[in-house]
């Protein structure tokens, strides 16, 4: 890999390399040449498509409609499936082996499937709890997906997910245990239960009469809300919801981990002015303007976050992990996976603030180096100031497919990919694979585009050779997981 250079530097070329800190191109070396990985089995269960239930063609409504069901197993986004006369219905509010009244949220008498939610509870689940939070269940909250469900058999039910979706989309029969991540709560704080108080960023959204509230499941519906059980103590202590918000689009509250900063994030609609801010608690206030650009009104346009053995700057609604363990629990799984050698070089595509770029610099030391692409503009910025005392790293600017191929780099030891939920993708694969890295380390948090693209880099060489699972979202469907890939064996592919 050629050595990157400090931030703010242009890209390398694609040139001959020289003798200082530059390694030869690498070529294949007992690694199998490439071939397309066996076609999966055919689904045990269906999956439901991010599109509407409806029938383009059109259809009669059946939004309304309810029937009686017995429910079958998970699937991926929170619903578990059900059929009816044939027809298969994806069912929230509901567990595995119950015995339901689901009443139909979208789709007509053409759709291929249904959406619905259990409205009655004819023969419950024994892992059925009543729900914390008293804005969840049908039609209301849309932000948890199993407040139904005791955190034990959340678990489980993650657990299948994850295990459907490798087998589905990635031919690997495999379960992984998800791991529940506790929080670390200061000495005598009281604990808020198990599965609430850890989202340390809340987004509210705003209703035309100015009422900050959290959107409905698969909606632009706004439910009011007096708190939110699952946010951070220091979230509910600002009060965002008790104040009037006329004019605003949304709302973000945020509180960093390991320091006492806070702040609220606003974005106003096009046109409108800032109201007058007074909250509950002190926090600083920032405005997001029709750009996207963070402006600071009252107090820090940042957070300062505390993880890896050091303190970043995140600004604004930039990226960060809202678990307060989050941060400090996926650095010491990729690194645990990739075993960073002295003088390696490293590659941390999605890079945000730099998170897993400062922790490899500081496992490679002085004589090794690391490139970091980052496509957002203020995490570029920020990037670049909480790794500024390092000369052996540098940040580039830009979607990754795009700036990777430009940097003239043809070999690197290490890769790191934290891609958005879509996950990297078949070019971003290739591209990865063409490095010959000797480990990469994909941080995900969907298990369908995890599947997906170990799928592909099984198809360029790469066998998954450890994954873990993380339970950084507690009454959700979301999970965390850290795949570690290698070359595979001559001989071997997957």
């Amino acid at each position: 890999m050629n050595r990157p250079r400090p931030s703010g530097a242009r890209s390398g070329s694609s040139g001959s390399r020289s003798s200082a800190g530059h390694r030869p191109t690498r070529r294949p070396s007992g690694r199998p040449a490439a071939r397309p990985a066996e076609r999966p089995e055919a689904p045990e269960r269906p999956t439901p498509p991010d599109a509407d239930a409806g029938d383009p063609a059109g259809g009669t409504s059946l939004v309304g409609r309810r029937y009686e069901v017995e429910v079958g197993p998970v699937a991926h986004g929170g619903h578990c499936v059900a059929r009816h006369e044939g027809r298969v219905l994806f069912v929230r509010h509901a567990l595995p082996g119950e015995r339901v009244v689901a009443a139909v949220t979208e789709g007509t008498d053409t759709s291929r499937f249904l959406r619905a939610d259990a409205v009655e509870i004819l023969d419950a689940s024994p892992d059925r709890v009543p729900a914390p939070c008293p804005f969840s269940g049908p039609g209301r909250c849309g932000g948890c997906d199993w407040q139904h469900a005791s955190v034990a058999a959340q678990l489980r039910l993650k657990e299948d997910v994850l295990a459907e979706q490798l087998h589905r989309l990635a031919g690997l029969d495999l379960r992984v245990p998800v791991e529940p991540v506790p929080l670390d709560l200061p000495e005598g704080s009281e604990a808020p239960g198990e599965g609430l108080g850890w989202r340390t960023r809340v987004r509210f959204a705003v209703d035309d009469s100015g009422r900050a509230g959290l959107r409905r499941h698969r909606s632009h519906d706004i439910e009011p809300v007096e708190h939110c059980p699952i946010a951070h103590p220091e979230i509910n202590e600002l009060g965002v919801p008790g104040h009037p918000w006329a004019g605003m689009e949304t709302v973000e509250a945020v509180t960093a981990t390991g320091s006492t900063d806070r702040a609220v994030v606003i974005t106003p609609r096009p046109g409108r002015m800032l109201p007058l801010v007074r909250l509950d608690a002190p926090t600083s206030i920032v405005r997001v303007d029709d750009h996207g650009g963070v402006h600071r009104v009252h107090g820090r346009p940042f957070v300062r976050e505390r993880a890896a053995g050091r303190t970043w700057r995140v600004t604004g609604s930039g990226f960060w992990q809202v678990h307060p363990a989050a941060a400090d629990t996926l650095v010491a799984a990729v690194l645990d996976g990739l075993d960073p050698r002295p003088g390696e070089t490293a590659i941390d595509l999605y890079c945000g603030v730099g998170l897993f770029a400062g922790a490899l610099l500081d496992r490679l030391g002085p004589t090794g180096a690391v490139l970091g692409i980052e496509s957002g503009q203020q995490a570029v910025e920020d990037a670049r100031h909480n790794l500024r005392d390092h000369t052996n790293v540098r940040i580039e600017r830009g979607r990754v497919e795009r700036v990777l191929p430009r940097t003239g780099i043809t070999g690197t030891d290490l890769v790191v990919l934290d891609p958005p939920r879509t996950g990297a993708g078949r070019d971003v694969v290739r591209a990865v694979t063409e490095l010959e890295p000797r480990r990469v380390a994909y941080v995900a948090c969907d298990p369908a585009a995890l599947a997906r693209d170990l799928g592909y880099f099984a198809r360029h060489g790469y066998r998954l050779a450890a994954l873990r699972a993380f339970d950084l979202f507690p009454m959700t469907h979301h999970l965390e997981c850290v795949a570690i890939l290698e070359a595979a064996p001559a001989g071997r592919n997957g």
